[in-house]
Formats: C-alpha cells, structure tokens, sequence
C-alpha cells in the first residue's frame, strides 16, 4: 500500500514533469514564430481565422508533445535526471520537428510552396499534410527515444539518426502513394482539395506509426533497428493500397473512392476521411498483431 509520502513524491514529480513540458511548449512556439518571420503565429490563428494554419499548428504541437512524451515513458531514472532529459529531447524534438517542416516543403510536396498554400491561400489541404508530417515526425522521434539507448549522448544520436531514416520513409511514402492513385495528388493538393491532403495525411501518419512501432524498445544495435523499421516500411508500403481497396469495397461499397474525391464539383472530405481512417487503423492493427 502506498505511503501519504510516497503519494506526495509522485504527485510532487508529476507536477515538475508538467512544469517542464509546458516550458518547453513555449520554446516551441518562441522557436516556430523565430523561423517563420514572414507571419505572426497570433494573427493567423487569430485575426485571420487561418484554419489550414491552425491544423499545421496543431500538428506541430502533437508531434512536440509525442516528443516530449517518449523521455517521460517508461522507469523513472530520478527526478534531476529525468527532467535533463525531458528538456534535451524536448528542444531536440522542436529542432528536428522544424526540419521536418522544411523537408516537407522541399521534397514532399515540392511542386508549390507549401508556406504560400498555407498563409496566402490557406489551402486546408495543404495545412493538414504538413500537420501530418509533424505528427508522424513525433511517432517516430518517441520510438526512438523511449527505449534505454546507452546514455544521453548516444540517445540524440539514434534519435538523429532514426529521424532522418524516417524523412527517407515519408518521401518514399509520398512518391509511392502518388503512384498507387489514379491522380496527382501535388496537382490536387495545390487546387484546395481538402480531401486529397486528408487521404494522403493519413497515410503519412500510418507509416510514422509503423516506424514507431519498429524503433521501440530498447536499442539492439544499428543493423537490427534499421532491419525491424525497413520491414515496417515496406509492411505500410504494401498496407496503403490493400486499404484503398479495403475502403472502396468494403467501408464505401457501391462507390469508387476516386470519384468522390476528385470527380465531382465538391470533393467528398467524409470519404476522404474514412480513406485516412482505413490507413491508420491498419497500421494499429498491424502493430496490435506483429
């Protein structure tokens, strides 16, 4: 039974673990607005109503808090400790999550600029790609740090590392979903189709879930954790067009995903969704089963 104490330790440290989590929300937002001086984060959530900025924003924030989640899990190692930790990975997590918001815009989506599609023509399509990116960036930075890596400096290091082999995946992803679709979906994307960027983000996230699940644990060596993650890359490669097919016979029978999406004058966002829903729950239960 749990001593009066002993509870007031664990409150005392939950507190604390709070505290600093909310610290380091607030070097994201400092960091992101640093980065972005050609608008105010403020005004466009704000002012401007920007709904395709508010669901790129948000992203960012859910991959931070996955980030800053991975060194909370899991055995406590002490209360200074854990806080060092918490606060490395956390800014950490906001360097690594900024990049991933370059990279996207440089090799993802690299047909239009995707910081023109969100601030001048708030294209929500466009905001909940880059949202999706963020977030399977934080899936994929929490299954590398979760695990004991060996030490601090060696942690940042597979963390670094892993990152940057998940980019690779999420640029395969988008080269390979655009191949599975009947259409272009950079193309579609730029036209304010909402519901394409809602299908493909989540695919973005199913494979950084997968990726995830491939990197947790603790770290085995270099060539067993780049084995596991490559063969849950291609396990989403292959799960991405079973899915659609799962979603155009089974959860939307008697209509064909692609005309609800691109062929009629106001594309199907419900459709869409129930398409990233097929794409996520498959990656769930893929996980749940391996």
């Amino acid at each position: 039974m749990t001593s009066l104490s002993e509870f007031s330790y664990f409150v005392y440290d939950a507190v604390v673990y709070l505290m600093v989590a909310f610290v380091i929300f607030l070097i994201g937002k400092f960091v992101y607005q640093l980065l972005h001086p050609s608008f105010k984060v403020r005004d466009e959530l704000v002012k401007k109503d920007n709904f395709a900025f508010a669901l790129s924003h948000v992203g960012y924030y859910v991959g931070l808090l996955l980030a800053i989640g991975s060194a909370i899990v899991g055995p406590s190692n002490g209360l200074v400790t854990d806080v060092v930790d918490i606060a490395v990975y956390g800014v950490l997590a906001i360097v690594l999550l900024n990049c991933s918001i370059f990279l996207s815009d440089l090799l993802m989506l690299r047909n239009f600029s995707i910081r023109k599609e969100i601030i001048e023509d708030q294209n929500a399509g466009t905001g909940v790609v880059e949202g999706a990116v963020s977030v399977a960036s934080g899936l994929i930075i929490f299954g590398a740090v979760s695990g004991e890596s060996g030490g601090l400096l060696f942690g940042i290091l597979t963390a670094v590392v892993f990152w940057a082999f998940g980019q690779l995946a999420l640029i395969i992803t988008t080269r390979f979903y655009n191949w599975i679709t009947p259409y272009n979906i950079h193309e579609h994307i730029e036209k304010d189709n909402v519901a394409v960027g809602i299908g493909f983000a989540g695919a973005v996230i199913a494979i950084g879930n997968l990726i995830r699940f491939g990197l947790t644990g603790d770290f085995q060596g270099w060539l067993p954790s780049f084995t596991e993650t490559s063969f849950e890359l291609l396990v989403g490669l292959i799960l991405l067009p079973v899915m659609r097919l799962v979603t155009d016979k089974i959860l939307l029978p008697g209509e064909k995903l692609t005309d609800e999406i691109i062929n009629q004058e106001k594309p199907n966002i419900g459709a869409a969704l129930i398409e990233a829903f097929a794409y996520i729950g498959g990656s769930v239960l893929i996980t749940w089963c391996l």
